[in-house]
């Protein structure tokens, strides 16, 4: 047996966390940050209590759910106005991947485009996440997802610089979160522990992880999808996401994840939605090249067989009203949607290697 575990970012995990901010800071000997938010946030107020418990400079929050590179640029523009030592990222994983990468930029010379397809630097400025939904990991991952959608680009970005100095979760955050995108959050979270746990990459550490977070998603997803103000519900996916989040980091995604960029570039799907489109399917690939492992997960979390795993995530989508077939994404081409989907790096950390026919033929059977 030989692996390595390393996890650099500090948690600070609770309900009403979010109040510890100015004491993180002042102990970071941060003197004046710059906040990232989603634009719900500023609506709410939340983005102004923020701002008036902690040396907060100024807010940005003019990016969508796929952060642009331009949004990049903008964010670091007004870091560097500011004189910031830090960057606060609140929000979906739309809000701290591009605080990382915008933190990134603003600590160097070279534009975001210029880093987007260039050589990323292993330092920028430091970040301190706080996750707003229950899914991304984003707030414990050296992973930013970044688009260029003039080139029609979208790639997660790896470096250690986007390690966040401090990941402050919050349970309490997540309660405004629609049932939708709570939804599809659980089930990129389930993604990301289930990819962990089976990807090549794996070690008894992030299996450990797995298989817990997943225990914490399953037993929690339907209750929070239907109330949720369930605070408990709240914590469990809060803290399973976070866990899922310390599974992948060293391990990364697998097919699933390979899968679901260009479902979302080709097919506009959200992320969690395009993750949640092939998850079952690769839950069935996997698991019969794998019985033994997969069997021995199910027992650890309560299900009878990898099958009846499968039809859950099956039932959860159908539950949420996700989008479940071809024509239902409005997908006409299942051959050039596999062909992108197989020639994803991704792929190559899935335990079993499929061709894009063989991917095609998957699709298909989707209907």
């Amino acid at each position: 047996m030989d692996f390595g575990y390393r996890q650099p970012v500090e948690i600070v995990f609770g309900s009403g966390a979010r109040g510890r901010l100015a004491d993180v800071m002042q102990k970071k000997g941060f003197k004046r940050g710059v906040l990232i938010a989603d634009s719900v946030f500023v609506k709410n107020g939340m983005a102004d209590e923020i701002c008036g418990s902690a040396p907060v400079a100024a807010v940005f929050d003019d990016f969508g759910a796929n952060p642009e590179i331009a949004a990049a640029d903008a964010a670091a523009k007004l870091i560097r106005k500011n004189k910031a030592d830090c960057v606060i990222a609140l929000g979906g994983g739309s809000a701290m991947d591009l605080g990382k990468f915008a933190a990134t930029v603003a600590a160097g010379k070279a534009s975001a485009e210029e880093l987007f397809y260039g050589e990323l630097p292993s330092k920028g400025l430091p970040v301190i996440a706080m996750p707003a939904t229950a899914g991304t990991g984003s707030e414990v991952t050296s992973v930013s997802v970044m688009s260029d959608s003039a080139r029609a680009a979208k790639k997660p970005l790896v470096s250690d610089a986007f390690f966040a100095k401090v990941a402050i979760v919050d349970p309490e955050l997540t309660l405004t979160v629609p049932p939708f995108v709570t939804a599809a959050s659980g089930l990129d979270a389930i993604s990301h522990a289930l990819e962990a746990y089976w990807c090549k990459a794996r070690n008894p550490v992030s299996d450990a992880l797995a298989v817990r977070a997943l225990a914490l998603l399953f037993g929690a997803f339907e209750e929070v999808c239907r109330d949720g103000s369930d605070r408990a519900a709240r914590t469990d996916m809060s803290l399973g996401a976070l866990l899922a989040g310390m599974a992948f980091a060293p391990t990364r995604t697998a097919g699933v994840h390979a899968c679901s960029y260009p479902l979302s570039e080709m097919y506009h799907l959200p992320h969690g939605e395009a993750c949640a489109f092939t998850l079952d399917t690769f839950i069935r690939i996997n698991s019969a090249a794998e019985p033994e492992r997969m069997n021995a997960l199910c027992r650890a979390i309560g299900f009878a067989s990898p099958s009846a795993m499968a039809s859950r995530i099956v039932r959860y989508k159908k539950l949420t009203g996700m989008r479940t077939t071809l024509s239902a994404i409005g997908c006409t081409d299942a051959a050039a949607l596999a062909a992108a989907c197989a020639a994803h790096p991704l792929q190559n950390n899935n335990p079993v290697s499929l061709t894009a026919d063989q991917l095609e033929e998957a699709f298909k059977a989707l209907g």
